[in-house]
């Protein structure tokens, strides 16, 4: 049984960082690309970062591209995503990803996906 455990999330005002940890088990964690996406009320599910097999390629979404970085750990099964400069925007509840092969910006195509983990930004 494949699951996908998120933590991290947190109350944090504006200016502050984050880091979400997603452990993966029940799969071949080297054989998933991994990604993050984030669900605000009212809003769907938005895309926010993604990481390929061995960590070499990290797309980001538009809105936290140069203060987000996603990383992973093929020996631990986890993959991170540290969140700087938060801003109010940033408010939502962010959601680890599974997808076998190659990565996608597109949420419809993950395999598994985790509980989600609430982060919010206060100003």
């Amino acid at each position: 049984q494949v699951q996908l455990a998120e933590s991290g999330g947190g109350l944090v005002q504006a200016g502050g960082s984050l880091r979400l940890s997603c452990a993966a088990s029940g799969l071949t964690f080297s054989r998933y690309a991994m990604g993050w996406f984030r669900q605000a009320p009212g809003k769907e599910r938005a895309f926010v970062a993604a990481i390929n097999l061995n960590g070499d390629y990290t797309p980001y979404g538009d809105s936290v591209k140069g203060r987000f970085t996603i990383s992973r750990d093929n020996t631990k099964n986890t993959v991170h995503l540290q969140m700087n400069s938060l801003k109010p925007e940033d408010t939502a509840v962010y959601y680890c990803a599974a997808k076998l092969g190659v990565l996608s910006r597109q949420s419809p195509v993950y395999d598994y996906w985790g509980q989600g983990t609430q982060v919010t930004v206060s100003s």
